[in-house]
């Protein structure tokens, strides 16, 4: 696919999710980036600020099958992946396929789960497949992880250990609208809810062309250089007990090839690195405890990470 008529259908999605989801075109697009680089996205924030509705949202605008897990703390791995049942007419077992086996999958408040049944989604998502019964079943394609959590709520959850944060590309916060924005929102659902005026403006066989036609996305030697460089800064920046790993630079560079697309071009530049650096890399961040109770936050350590390393001419 070219780069324009991919950048103009991830208009028509971007235009699409906007009509329902107002204010937060930054989000959507470092979401849209995540979804077509074939990463997946953590969105934590306060409750009520349209979370489910964004991935909802999502979903009706490319027409992909959607599903939803509301975690809890009796969730089982087997009620996300699937479970043999017998069947007595033939005599054998047959595997009925869990919720997992979707294109768009919905986690809601992921850390009300325990990390047994957390642990259930490491491999389908940095693999694209689970593990059942000793049998390895692919997922549908594009395979795209959505996980919700209130970050002010504590009792009844468990956090989400360093190697599950890793595999999220991104960390987004949807955050509090404007006052003409709530508005706007208020207006809209008066009569019925804007989710259900969406309409399709894309299928998975366009989906994946575009994330194709990302990968072919050029980036320099240099560039990927300056990536490396900002994700080893984190390994050694102060009051960091553990820095991000390299699945954070893939992160960087995937993400900035799917950004150059949104923008038109077919190269990457350093300003698309340093745009995603905030959502990709802060995250995977492990502070020391006396430092993060000094004000520390993984956010200002990669601010001040991008701030210092010189930028690519």
């Amino acid at each position: 696919m070219e780069i324009s008529a991919a950048q103009h259908i991830y208009r028509q999605i971007a235009d699409t999710i906007g009509t329902v989801i107002k204010g937060q075109e930054k989000t959507i697009r470092l979401l849209l980036a995540a979804f077509f680089s074939g990463g997946h996205v953590l969105l934590e924030d306060v409750p009520g600020t349209g979370k489910t509705t964004l991935a909802k949202t999502l979903a009706r605008a490319i027409d992909t099958q959607f599903r939803r897990i509301q975690f809890t703390p009796d969730l089982l791995p087997a009620d996300i992946i699937g479970v043999s049942v017998y069947n007595q007419r033939e005599g054998n077992f047959e595997f009925r396929e869990g919720p997992i086996f979707t294109n768009i999958l919905l986690t809601d408040e992921i850390n009300r789960a325990s990390p047994r049944t957390q642990s259930a989604l490491l491999e389908a998502m940095g693999e694209g497949q689970v593990s059942a019964d000793g049998v390895r079943r692919p997922l549908p394609e594009p395979f795209f992880v959505i996980a919700t959590q209130n970050q002010i709520e504590s009792r009844g959850t468990y956090p989400l250990p360093e190697s599950q944060m890793d595999r999220f590309m991104m960390r987004l916060s949807l955050g509090y609208i404007s006052r003409d924005d709530e508005v706007r929102v208020m207006s809209d659902q008066g009569v019925e809810h804007p989710l259900l005026r969406v309409k399709p403006v894309a299928d998975d066989t366009t989906i994946l062309s575009i994330m194709q036609t990302i990968r072919r996305v050029a980036i320099s030697e240099e560039l990927k250089h300056y990536i490396v460089d900002i994700v080893a800064a984190t390994r050694a920046a102060e009051g960091v007990l553990l820095g991000a790993s390299p699945r954070a630079s893939i992160a960087l560079m995937r993400g900035s090839q799917a950004l150059a697309l949104f923008s038109g071009r077919d190269f990457v530049l350093p300003d698309d690195i340093r745009e995603i650096a905030p959502a990709a890399v802060p995250h995977r961040l492990m502070l020391d405890p006396q430092a993060r109770f000094s004000g520390l936050s993984a956010v200002s350590v990669v601010d001040r990470i991008l701030r210092s390393i010189p930028v690519p001419a």
